[in-house]
């Protein structure tokens, strides 16, 4: 992922609602939404290049995401950070635990910022520049290519855009329209990540459609407060032009 934003514990009917954008090069080889072969209880993308997802959901309201970081100077050596993802949604450490044993061993990765859910907690972890775990408290909170919750503008944007879906108790297919925003911003407001004004202005936007580089996957994420859970996942081409759609259900289990 390079955009998400999530509502945790604000919504009557799920517990966990989140969209995001995955942008990356359509060259990269990518598998569509699906349960994986070796490991049938992850519902997830696949990145065929180095194996892991950037988004994916479990049962008992299991999810993980992730997002690189635009640094220019900071390392990319280390393993492939969507294996963080793949390796959270295959075990059965709760949230809180596997945050803990993580932070011994972020550093092996390649800067991430990673989501993880589960029925009784969510947690941010990062690694970029120092190892760190926060507990997500109830809210509307978004990460980019940036830290949890920096102030980009397409970030605070898609936050406030998803806090208003919540409040008029919008549909599901509606939560796509949030995503799909092509705008760009005023040069003043855009981050200097490094990367020179024309590629912030061109990373600016929440989708992008790009001819080499841009959105390749919109994703849906809904988690009932007894599990029931939703990942629907809407692909694109170069200039984004529809790749097609996948919707996959887990059934709930009640709470004791």
């Amino acid at each position: 992922m390079c955009l998400i934003a999530f509502a945790w514990r604000t919504h009557p009917r799920w517990r966990l609602v989140l969209v995001g954008n995955r942008d990356e090069f359509h060259a990269r080889p990518t598998a569509p939404l699906a349960s994986w072969d070796e490991a049938p209880q992850i519902l997830a993308g696949r990145d065929l290049h180095a194996g892991g997802t950037w988004a994916g959901v479990a049962p008992r309201g299991r999810v993980g995401v992730i997002t690189n970081v635009r640094d220019p100077q900071a390392s990319h050596e280390g393993m492939s950070r969507g294996l963080l993802v793949a390796d959270y949604l295959a075990s059965s450490l709760p949230a809180a635990a596997h945050a803990d044993e993580l932070m011994a061993m972020a550093s092996a990765y390649r800067p991430f910022n990673l989501l993880t859910f589960d029925r009784d907690d969510a947690f941010y972890l990062g690694n970029h520049r120092e190892a760190r775990r926060q507990r997500v408290t109830d809210g509307i909170h978004g990460v980019s290519n940036a830290d949890f919750n920096a102030p980009w503008p397409k970030t605070q944007a898609l936050t406030a855009k998803l806090g208003a879906w919540i409040d008029s108790d919008g549909d599901i297919a509606s939560l796509f329209d949030l995503l799909s925003d092509r705008g760009g911003w005023p040069d003043d407001l855009l981050p200097d990540t490094g990367v020179g004004i024309e590629r912030e202005r061109f990373l600016a936007s929440a989708f992008i459609a790009g001819e080499q580089y841009g959105t390749r996957a919109s994703t849906v994420i809904l988690v009932g407060h007894d599990d029931a859970t939703t990942i629907i996942e809407r692909r694109f081409g170069p200039h984004g032009l529809s790749e097609g759609e996948t919707r996959l259900d887990l059934p709930g289990v009640p709470q004791p």
